[in-house]
């Protein structure tokens, strides 16, 4: 669980959203930029669980999509989660 919830993604992803709730306190009008600004935040947290939920896969030996960044690595995943349930 430590590994997901410090994740690099995850932690750019909350630090990009506490950015942008900060610029809607300001006295700053919502424009275009703003919108493009929070679609980008929210794609990139759609892409940080989608990552999260592709490596759970793996790691389960459940199949993955053959797109995902980990795909390939699903051995490795369940040799590391079947070491560390032993420790």
């Amino acid at each position: 669980m430590r590994k997901y919830l410090f994740g690099t993604g995850l932690v750019t992803a909350i630090s990009g959203g506490l950015t942008l709730l900060r610029s809607l306190r300001e006295d700053a009008p919502f424009t275009w930029r703003t919108a493009l600004g929070w679609l980008s935040w929210a794609i990139s947290v759609a892409l940080v669980i989608g990552a999260i939920v592709d490596v759970r896969r793996a790691s389960k030996g459940r199949t993955i999509d053959p797109d995902s960044p980990v795909h390939g690595q699903e051995d490795k995943l369940m040799k590391d989660r079947a070491r560390r349930k032993r420790s």
